[in-house]
């Protein structure tokens, strides 16, 4: 049953992507992912409506509130870094980047959780960092010049989307699912709206246009099923 969720996740992840840049091409970045993450807790926390889980926030202990926060924290620096990432870029050299978090994610679960890593998986590990580095090498070649700076915003996002994973599975141990992820979406949102403060963009917000909106909103309900 796990592989068909994961499946499903791929799938909403890969179209997050595609709508996120459909809403990137005048919206600023930062201002895009605090709208977009204001959507998807109000998404979130509707399906802990759905499933009933909401009493249980009451019983989470502080030490897996605190990871369900720093999750929240890491998922609100992916996210910007992806946004910028592919607002500079395209999708097709942003997106093999950001996927190598997977890579990442199997190494520290490794290292951190002890999670076993067999031969097989070893393999894998190793071929889908070829492959990443085999497709963003021939797309560079291809694409002859431009800037690349969008190259440390995608790699940013990799490393926080790993943490992410990691802390969330620290946090989520005895929090219902659909719960647990929408106390982090509140992190996320914070960290979002706040970062929107700090850099003074909140009057880019008037300046968005109906449709770009409309690409965020269905960016956060594939976000919100991913």
């Amino acid at each position: 049953m796990w592989l068909i969720f994961a499946l499903g996740s791929l799938f909403f992840s890969g179209v997050v992507s595609i709508l996120a840049k459909c809403s990137l091409r005048t919206m600023d970045s930062t201002v895009a992912t605090a709208v977009r993450t204001t959507m998807v807790v109000a998404y979130s926390w509707l399906a802990v409506l759905v499933v009933g889980s909401g009493q249980e926030i009451w019983s989470i202990s502080g030490e897996t509130l605190l990871f369900l926060i720093l999750s929240g924290c890491a998922t609100g620096a992916s996210w910007l870094c992806h946004f910028k990432a592919l607002q500079l870029g395209p999708v097709n050299q942003v997106e093999p980047i950001d996927k190598s978090s997977v890579v990442l994610t199997i190494l520290l679960a490794f290292l951190l959780l002890g999670e076993p890593v067999d031969a097989l998986k070893g393999a894998g590990v190793v071929l889908i960092g070829v492959g990443t580095f085999l497709m963003i090498e021939k797309k560079k070649d291809s694409s002859g010049t431009g800037s690349r700076g969008w190259i440390l915003y995608a790699i940013g996002s990799a490393v926080f989307a790993s943490l992410t994973a990691i802390l969330g599975k620290i946090g989520i141990t005895g929090v219902d699912s659909t719960l647990g992820t929408a106390i982090r979406t509140v992190a996320v949102l914070v960290m979002a709206w706040g970062m929107v403060g700090i850099t003074g963009k909140r009057r880019l917000l008037r300046r968005s246009s109906g449709k770009e909106l409309f690409y965020l909103f269905l960016s956060a309900l594939a976000t919100g099923t991913a």
